[in-house]
């Protein structure tokens, strides 16, 4: 299900950048998410988010190529009640985008990657998931991925990892869940830039 506005072509997103992000623009035309951005953004836990980007990115590229150069994507809001606020240190971008350049996904599925877990196909799936964890004598999924024991389980660490694509499946278009991201933002995308006020 998507939104009407998919059908204009172009589409209207949001999304807060650090303000530094102001002199990339002014001397390269474009706004690129570098490694560095990520380690100065999530500080102690960046090996750990940067992981879960990297594998974000791969699968991000399958629907929407990732131009050359490119490291990580700009993450969006869909709505301008629900974009996150410009803070100080920070500016709101207001972007439009062609819809082919635009990577949907649904942030709460989002969460499921964060924690490492299995994503459901729907509530029967997830009932069924559990009992065989039970069965199998594991708590949860979280294990698979990178607990001290997780190279004894390939399968079922490959079972919770198939289950990230979900992400990109969206079964209800909500502006508080479904997020967007694209790989750069050029100049001529911009329509407005929000500031921190006091």
């Amino acid at each position: 299900m998507m939104n009407s506005q998919d059908l204009t072509g172009k589409i209207t997103l949001w999304t807060r950048q650090d303000i530094k992000s102001l002199d990339d623009l002014k001397n390269h035309g474009v706004i690129r998410i570098k490694k560095k951005h990520l380690e100065e953004k999530f500080d102690v836990i960046s090996e750990y988010v940067i992981d879960l980007y990297k594998w974000f990115v791969n699968a991000a590229e399958k629907i929407v190529p990732k131009p050359e150069g490119i490291e990580f994507p700009v993450w969006c809001s869909i709505s301008e009640e629900n974009m996150l606020r410009p803070i100080e240190g920070q500016v709101v971008y207001v972007i439009e985008v062609d819809r082919s350049e635009i990577i949907y996904f649904d942030g709460l599925k989002w969460d499921y990657v964060l924690n490492h877990h299995y994503i459901p196909k729907n509530q029967m799936d997830e009932e069924e998931y559990a009992k065989d964890l039970k069965s199998k004598g594991f708590d949860n999924s979280f294990s698979f991925i990178d607990g001290k024991t997780a190279h004894f389980y390939p399968a079922e660490k490959k079972r919770v990892m198939d289950s990230w694509m979900r992400i990109f499946e969206i079964d209800q278009w909500d502006i508080f869940r479904i997020q967007a991201n694209i790989w750069e933002i050029k100049e001529d995308m911009i329509k407005d830039i929000l500031y921190f006020e006091n």
